[in-house]
């Protein structure tokens, strides 16, 4: 008996008719009804809570894709960095769905805090691939994403496009997909947003982080200029925006740093009593109350109608029982002695009103942007570095790592070396961008900026020039430096071919299996990605026998790409005892050479991972 006829003698209503792949009609079973009956829990599959649109799944299988270490790479730039050598911050140039992919391995859950400002959805603010299909060089040339002179062409997400939520929906849902890997445990994320897609926007945050995860949502008070336009014209003015905090695991957040208030009364210098922040009972309408009568007796005592416990109770009881409160003209008072460390000081909570006084507006933000490249550039939605500082303060350490894959003008950047400066953290920060292209018309065009890149690069060498100059001496060692790195294709060539392709020539030419614009820091950080090793790690350069060796993070990673090494050079690699250690295959003039390579590291460093590429 086959599992259909099995079903159908005990659910024959489970069974229905549909056609074969030759369109002849067949029995088969018809799960829904199956899955109703089986189970209590279902009543109507087709009605039940979530959120989907056109692309969702697509756009869920692009946040996967396997393959895209075979087909893409980080090339670095040494000589469009700052500090090459010693800094640990990246500046990353590409689509930030394949970066955040390539570098997950890398980093996965050592991101204490992300912050993102992705496009609002305005209409004609975004570009992405939302054909995955396709190989990543296949899509570029299917949509014409680049010009003759490989500047990038962005397309417009008009609101009269059926899919204009669907579209920015699935763009950034893939990406936050990605993100959550990096954080920690303790992580947290910020996400910046308007109406336009704030609503999806807490939507998808909610299946990504999961709905417990939630924090809060931070309103900041983005402008303070009327305008006639939009929503405007009905007489409501917009003035604020949302920014959504979530977290990667609520239940391992520490309690938020809080700010100290500035000449707040630490205790009395006359007494030894709290100065009022700790009333708990307030003078009756008949008068004060007996000081000696009550002294130790307030275990009795509540607040009179309409007042409450000011500290709670639980913790007035305590504090009564250990002796730490007292009645002072007719006011129970906690007494607050010079030992109690953390009586102090008082702190300002971390409010969910981030208003225009205290944090600036997108004005400020714009105006900080052209102060410190000294020239207009036409950015009016730049968030100011008090905006992001803040962000920083609350949630972050001073060993932290900060992501920011939307990064703009760097901000973010910025704001990570301001507050170094100013608490001796040694924060990094990892920045990705879209090199996204300055139009002839525009204010950053005239400027000299062909792309946002560009800009953002230049906003940290000045940002950290002036922060070091400003700065007290202990920040003088201040990191203000950062790698760039620029997505490419993979640095392998492509060496399959048919067999009615083989000749003698194309056979010598499968030889080199490395593009031919390679170099070895190419090929050096190309391995790294692929072994998910950090590549904010810093390493070294040595001549041995006239080669050069890489030896990365203190051993962690030694290489060497040069033609024909000696003996000499794999002794050398093999005596560091390296957790890895790889060659290029032209590293050896014969087969027995690179079998002998290998055999040195097994006597040396039996531990070392061997590897040739």
């Amino acid at each position: 008996m086959t599992n259909l006829d099995k079903i159908a003698e005990l659910f024959p209503e489970c069974i229905t008719e549909s056609r074969d792949d030759n369109g002849n009609l067949q029995q088969s079973i018809d799960f829904d009804i199956l899955k109703n009956i089986l189970s209590e829990n279902i009543s109507n599959e087709t009605e039940k809570y979530s959120f989907t649109w056109v692309g969702k799944q697509k756009a869920h299988s692009s946040a996967y894709d396997k393959n895209i270490k075979e087909i893409s790479t980080l090339r670095p730039c040494p000589a469009e960095s700052l500090n090459w050598d010693t800094t640990q911050n990246l500046y990353i140039e590409g689509d930030n769905l394949q970066v955040l992919q390539l570098l997950q391995e890398s980093y996965l859950g050592k991101v204490k805090m992300i912050y993102i400002d992705p496009p609002y959805n305005t209409g004609n603010d975004f570009i992405y691939r939302d054909n995955f299909s396709m190989d990543a060089d296949n899509f570029a040339a299917q949509i014409n994403l680049f010009d003759d002179d490989g500047n990038k062409n962005f397309k417009l997400n008009a609101d009269s496009n059926p899919r204009f939520h669907s579209d920015w929906c699935s763009m950034i849902y893939s990406r936050l997909i990605v993100a959550r890997n990096f954080l920690a445990d303790d992580g947290v994320i910020f996400i910046s947003i308007d109406d336009n897609e704030q609503a999806n926007l807490k939507k998808i945050c909610d299946e990504v982080f999961g709905e417990r995860n939630f924090v809060g949502e931070l309103v900041w008070e983005s402008t303070t200029q009327p305008t006639n336009t939009g929503t405007a014209k009905f007489g409501l003015q917009k003035k604020t925006e949302s920014i959504f905090l979530y977290a990667r695991n609520k239940s391992a957040i520490k309690k938020f740093k809080l700010e100290e208030i500035e000449n707040s009364p630490q205790y009395l210098h006359k007494g030894k009593f709290g100065a009022c922040r700790f009333e708990i009972i307030e003078k009756s309408d008949a008068g004060a109350y007996n000081r000696e009568s009550m002294k130790f007796k307030i275990l009795g005592q509540y607040p009179r109608e309409g007042k409450r416990w000011q500290i709670g109770e639980e913790l007035a009881r305590n504090l009564e029982r250990t002796g730490r409160v007292e009645i002072v003209d007719g006011i129970v008072k906690k007494a607050v002695y010079p030992e109690d460390e953390l009586d102090k000081i008082t702190c300002k909570p971390f409010w969910s009103f981030l208003p225009v006084e205290k944090f600036g507006t997108a004005q400020t933000g714009k105006e900080e942007l052209n102060s410190i490249m000294e020239k207009i550039l036409g950015f009016d939605t730049v968030k100011p570095t008090a905006l992001i500082k803040k962000f920083l303060f609350h949630t972050t350490d001073e060993e932290s790592i900060v992501m920011d894959f939307f990064s703009g003008s760097a901000t973010t950047a910025h704001a990570v070396m301001a507050l170094n400066a100013e608490d001796g953290g040694r924060r990094k920060f990892i920045m990705v961008q879209l090199p996204e292209v300055c139009a002839e018309k525009t204010e950053a065009y005239k400027a000299g900026y062909k792309n946002i890149c560009e800009i953002g690069k230049e906003r940290i060498r000045r940002a950290g020039e002036k922060i070091k100059a400003d700065a007290p001496l202990f920040a003088q060692d201040l990191d203000v430096g950062f790698r760039v790195f620029k997505l490419d294709s993979t640095n392998m060539r492509d060496v399959s071919v048919t067999p009615a392709e083989f000749t003698k020539e194309k056979l010598l030419d499968l030889l080199e299996n490395i593009k031919s614009d390679r170099t070895a820091l190419d090929l050096l950080f190309g391995c790294l990605l692929k072994w998910g090793i950090e590549i904010s790690k810093p390493y070294t350069e040595e001549k041995i026998d006239g080669y050069t060796v890489h030896n990365y993070n203190g051993g962690e990673f030694i290489a060497c790409f040069d033609e024909n090494i000696s003996r000499k050079v794999v002794e050398y690699m093999a005596k560091k005892k390296p957790s890895r250690a790889v060659f290029r295959d032209h590293c050896f003039i014969t087969s027995p050479d690179k079998i002998n390579a290998r055999e040195i590291f097994k006597y040396y460093a039996p531990n070392t991972d061997f590897k040739v590429i």
